[in-house]
């Protein structure tokens, strides 16, 4: 029984090295040219305004989002894996420990994955609201044209 709990214990320890791998770069993944004839420090302000400005849309980061889904399903492995080693053995409380720890590892493996996507999606939210913000302060942004000025008198 004991050594149930140092293999639990171990399994526990790798979930948790699971989870920090479920990492993505904080800030923008697109490159965006300041706008022709504005500073680069005008530039500056306005790309701290508009990371601001995305991070605060998500409410969350990508970070969080992918830690929790990682957690979530390493312990919906633990609990799967422990009824399945009960089962395997009538209820042996052996069996029960092993099924919980290899249901604990193949969980975090599967909930890394999980947490990477949900992670990816997150990053892709916050491009878009940065790539917006940039974009409505003029600055240029992959594939989109550079803004003209409108004409107000042609209207």
């Amino acid at each position: 029984m004991h050594q149930n709990f140092k293999k639990i214990g171990l399994m526990m320890v790798l979930t948790g090295t699971l989870v920090g791998c479920a990492s993505t770069p904080v800030g923008p993944s697109l490159t965006v040219m300041p706008a022709p004839g504005r500073s680069f420090e005008v530039f500056q302000k306005d790309d701290q305004e508009c990371r601001a400005y995305a991070q605060n849309s998500l409410n969350t980061t990508a970070d969080e989002i992918a830690a929790k889904n990682t957690a979530k399903t390493a312990i919906v492995g633990a609990a799967i894996g422990a009824v399945a080693g009960a089962m395997a053995d009538g209820g042996s409380s052996r069996n029960v420990g092993t099924g919980a720890a290899v249901g604990l590892l193949g969980g975090a493996a599967m909930g890394a994955a999980s947490g990477s996507d949900s992670s990816k999606e997150v990053q892709r939210r916050y491009d878009i609201a940065y790539q917006q913000c940039m974009y409505a302060k003029g600055h240029q942004v992959p594939g989109y044209s550079i803004q003209k000025p409108v004409d107000s008198s042609t209207k």
